[in-house]
């Protein structure tokens, strides 16, 4: 990485730190609200998602309000689904489901804000880029289409947080990926120092990222490849992102996982 990637990474790894330190210490309406049970039947908290959403939009500001909007309105919105969900309806399927029966599920609206979100990130990336459509620039259509990457990507990393570390090791891969140009390196940067310093305690079992982590590191990365990427990077990243959205109401990612070499272990690496 360059420097300004991997300075934005040890401040958003300081800071997300710092702050789930400070947030299970003094937890915001009691422990009680933060808790769940994960797979194994562990007590979590989900101050973990906090903490990467307060690290990573701090060191990305250098990177213009693009990413910061992505890592902020995505993060909201995974709260508002951690904190008042309602668990009957899971799933794209589930709340569409519940959506045609007339039932307005905080996952109805969680994807709506993050389409919402993810083309005003786009938006503010693409005006920072500077370039106009007769330069070869972003068009409108282009701007959409990257606020669907960003939106895809803050759901496919949450349909990854099902296992300790696993959305957070796919954020440091997938960040480390993006840094490599220019345009990315600080949002990317801060995804991934968020994501490493959190990576500890999710490991342990002892803290999750839930929606507000998952759905905010996912934007945050989204952004990041939005901001170095034209039609064709953008079409193509929607495309995949969109197959496996579709791919996950049919098939288990944990049982795709835990049955591909190489994937298992790494899936594993690390975990308590």
């Amino acid at each position: 990485m360059a420097a300004r990637a991997l300075a934005a990474g040890v401040l958003a790894g300081a800071t997300s730190a710092l702050a789930l330190r400070l947030l299970r210490d003094t937890p915001p309406g009691g422990e009680g609200l933060w808790d769940r049970t994960n797979h194994a039947g562990q007590t979590v908290t989900l101050l973990e998602g906090p903490a990467f959403v307060a690290g990573s939009a701090l060191a990305a500001v250098p990177a213009g309000p693009g990413p910061v909007v992505a890592a902020l309105g995505a993060g909201a919105l995974g709260a508002l689904d951690d904190l008042a969900g309602d668990a009957r309806s899971k799933g794209l399927k589930g709340h569409l489901s519940a959506l045609a029966s007339g039932e307005v599920t905080t996952g109805v609206v969680k994807i709506l804000g993050l389409g919402v979100a993810g083309v005003l990130s786009a938006a503010l990336v693409d005006a920072r880029r500077g370039a106009t459509v007769r330069d070869g620039g972003p068009t409108a259509f282009d701007t959409v289409v990257g606020g669907a990457v960003i939106a895809g990507a803050a759901n496919l990393l949450n349909l990854l947080d099902l296992r300790p570390g696993r959305a957070l090791k796919a954020a440091v891969i997938a960040g480390a990926l993006t840094a490599a140009d220019p345009r990315a390196e600080v949002a990317s940067g801060a995804a991934v120092g968020a994501a490493a310093a959190l990576l500890g305690p999710d490991l342990a079992g002892e803290t999750m990222l839930g929606d507000t982590g998952a759905n905010s590191a996912g934007a945050l990365l989204g952004s990041a490849f939005v901001a170095r990427s034209g039609r064709r990077g953008r079409l193509g990243a929607l495309a995949v992102l969109s197959a496996l959205t579709l791919a996950s109401e049919r098939v288990s990612f944990t049982k795709v996982i835990e049955a591909t070499p190489g994937l298992r272990e790494l899936d594993a690496l690390g975990r308590a």
